[in-house]
């Protein structure tokens, strides 16, 4: 019996693709898929009966009936403040949201049957993938760069998978990835380019509209590195308001370390895209959109997020901008007392996690919603100045 995907299509110049043949970009332009699938309204009375995973929300999903889960999804919600929740996502099986989208890359892999699978990551995706595919019985590589956190590649390979470590930065092993993902019978896990997993990460605002009784908080914060999570919310949102679900649409808030933040300089710039790698490449002056301002080599605790060209960019510019929201920054002293300040709390998240936590924290004139993205036990506590 041959098993029918919804096709990847590229949102640049409409190239159709079957999922089945392990193409991991668009042939023309080179840009991320994004995936032709329709969804179908989720009953909310109907909820309470359901699998207690992200997989509870099938209609809107683009898999079904999973082997690989480990139970992601449904974590909790939390008061912060009168006005601030957050969503505690470092309670996922490998402590950090990524798990949400993995799940649907190695599920996707394991019907497709390729003969290896690889990833690249700054550590929680790699972590992830690396685990699901245990589960799913796919051999794994992870690319990571040479300077990640040590408790992350040994997390990766308690899982089984094979860990290459590549010179340089975040940009590098990504290059370095995308080349091995060109050999035949391979399935490139990618969480940037690949849209099955922004379809997972979309489950985190679907759990929001549950939790709050089918609404949604005035506006939604996320970090922003590749955006997956962002992409994925206004995935979300955009299904909900369309299937008449919820009555208004949240602001898409994102966050950047203010040393890395090449998204929100081009957002306050009005530009709906980033320069290309050669205008900044040859031009001083517009080099600091790579960075942060002043600094083009910058680095950042929050690692995760420290993404100088990410594919998506256009599309994460005009997500925010369609929602009403905007781009914040945070230094590093921010991400430094806002770790201090969750753990506090009792809530010991890793410095990328935090981000969101910095941004808005002191926040009263609206309810929003945090992610805690990651556990504190994948970094430890950031060091100080």
């Amino acid at each position: 019996m041959t098993t029918t995907y919804p096709a990847y299509l590229c949102p640049v110049d409409g190239t159709g693709s079957p999922v089945d043949s392990y193409a991991w970009c668009c042939p023309v332009c080179r840009g991320p898929w994004d995936l032709a699938v329709d969804t179908s309204p989720v009953a909310l009375c109907s909820l309470p009966q359901r699998v207690n995973s992200l997989w509870r929300y099938e209609e809107a999903l683009p898999l079904s009936a999973p082997v690989t889960s480990l139970g992601e999804g449904r974590t909790p919600l939390v008061a912060l403040t009168p006005s601030v929740s957050a969503k505690l996502d470092f309670l996922m099986p490998t402590l950090s949201f990524k798990d949400r989208g993995a799940v649907m890359l190695a599920e996707l892999a394991r019907r497709l049957g390729p003969e290896r699978v690889i990833a690249d990551s700054s550590g929680n995706a790699g972590t992830a993938v690396a685990a699901y595919c245990a589960r799913a019985g796919l051999p794994c590589t992870v690319y990571v760069p040479e300077a990640t956190s040590p408790k992350k590649t040994e997390q990766i390979r308690a899982h089984g998978a094979r860990l290459v470590r590549v010179p340089g930065d975040r940009e590098a092993t990504a290059l370095a990835a995308r080349a091995a993902a060109d050999e035949p019978g391979t399935f490139y896990a990618s969480h940037v380019h690949n849209p099955y997993f922004l379809h997972g990460t979309k489950t985190y605002v679907y759990e929001l509209w549950e939790d709050l009784g089918g609404r949604l908080p005035e506006a939604i914060v996320v970090p922003v590195g590749n955006g997956t999570l962002l992409l994925g919310a206004a995935l979300a949102v955009a299904e909900l308001y369309g299937h008449g679900l919820i009555a208004e649409r949240p602001a898409l808030i994102a966050v950047q370390a203010e040393a890395v933040s090449p998204l929100a300089t081009a957002f306050h710039a009005g530009a709906d895209d980033l320069p290309s790698a050669s205008a900044t490449a040859g031009n001083a002056a517009t080099a600091t959109v790579t960075a942060g301002p002043g600094n083009t080599t910058a680095t950042t605790l929050a690692e995760g997020i420290a993404i100088p060209r990410p594919p998506r960019a256009r599309q994460i510019l005009h997500a925010v901008r369609k929602s009403g929201g905007t781009f914040l920054t945070v230094t590093e002293d921010q991400l430094r007392a806002a770790q201090l300040d969750l753990a506090a709390r009792g809530l010991f998240v890793e410095s990328t996690g935090v981000a969101c936590w910095a941004a808005v924290g002191g926040w009263t004139d609206r309810s929003v919603v945090v992610p805690l993205c990651g556990a504190g036990a994948k970094t430890g506590l950031a060091p100080t100045a």
